[in-house]
Formats: C-alpha cells, sequence, structure tokens
C-alpha cells in the first residue's frame, strides 16, 4: 500500500497528508554545505498513531553515509536508540543546535535550490522518501512545524539498503 505524502507551502495554508502509518515529515530542508565533504539535514517526523516507532536509519543518493547527530553545548555525538524513538502521538525533532542529521562522505555538494532525496527507514513503518531542499547556508526556519517547505515524502514498501547509523568517532566534527 502505497500512499503519497505531500506538505506544501509556508505558514497558515499548510496542507498535510497521512502516509497511512500516523507518521508524517515536516520542515524538511538542507542548508547549503560550506564543505564539500559533510552536510547536514533537518526535519520533524510526527507521529499521529497510538503506537510509538524509531527512526532505525537514514539513506539518501549524495551521500556514502547518513548519521544521526545530536549536539550538547561545542561537542556532537552519534545519537543512541532512545534518541531515536517516535512516541505515540509524538514527534522527533531535528533541528539546528540539536538533534540532526549528518550527510558524511558526500558524492557531490548539492546546491541552494537543489532537492535532496533521503529515505527513512522505521522499525514498524515502512520506509519513507523525502524530498529535502536545499536552502542557503543560514536559513533559519520561524519554527520546528510552521515554516513548512515544498518536501514530498511518499512510502516505499521496498527498503533499499540498511544503511544504519554509525557510532563513529566524531571527532572530526565541529
Amino acid at each position: 500500500m502505497t500512499c503519497a505524502l505531500v506538505l506544501a507551502g509556508c505558514g497558515g495554508g499548510d496542507t498535510d497528508g497521512d502516509q497511512g502509518s500516523g507518521l508524517r515529515i515536516r520542515s524538511a530542508y538542507m542548508p547549503q554545505p560550506v564543505t564539500a565533504a559533510m552536510a547536514a539535514g533537518y526535519l520533524v517526523i510526527e507521529n499521529d498513531s497510538d503506537q510509538p516507532d524509531t527512526l532505525r536509519s537514514v539513506s539518501s543518493d549524495i551521500a556514502q553515509e547518513v548519521t544521526l547527530h545530536k549536539t550538547s553545548g561545542q561537542t556532537m555525538e552519534s545519537a543512541g536508540g532512545d534518541d531515536r524513538a517516535i512516541p505515540a502521538r509524538g514527534r522527533l525533532v531535528m533541528e539546528s543546535g540539536g538533534m540532526h542529521l549528518m550527510f558524511e562522505k558526500l558524492k557531490r555538494k548539492p546546491k541552494e535550490g537543489e532537492t535532496v532525496s533521503v529515505e527513512l527507514h522505521f522499525g514498524k513503518t515502512d520506509p519513507i522518501t523525502v524530498k529535502m531542499p536545499v536552502k542557503p547556508a543560514t536559513y533559519r526556519p520561524a519554527s520546528d512545524t510552521s515554516a513548512m517547505s515544498d518536501t514530498a515524502a511518499t512510502s516505499n514498501t521496498s527498503v533499499m539498503s540498511d544503511t544504519f547509523f554509525s557510532s563513529s568517532s566524531l571527532s572530526s566534527h565541529h
């Protein structure tokens, strides 16, 4: 069963679709990377169901690895299992200065105005593909869920590669 989830607009005219699983993706974007080696990505995963889920892994066509990190003060570390939980009737927020996606070993450096395809893999829900727009390096949304980009997400029943979050040392990240 494949349903489309289309998130559109900015501000008050937001339209939300439901994938059927209870998960919705909002506010997805990638600031234009300043290096050719890595980039960050942000989004909000909302769970409208009565069942919790977990973000297991993320893959993208532009990076060899996509890992989940969290920033705490001046340090960055891999996010553990509890950090990837999406509570029933709750949300998982990835934002600048907190939890975020880290695209490592970029195959190409995305430019402002492009979109990056990201596939989110969950513990219970079918994978969701998100088209993440590349914004200016200084872009900051108005809030987690009110400043939505033109983002499309679809359920994909065929799981691509199982690229799990790495727990490698992050001493080279700043």
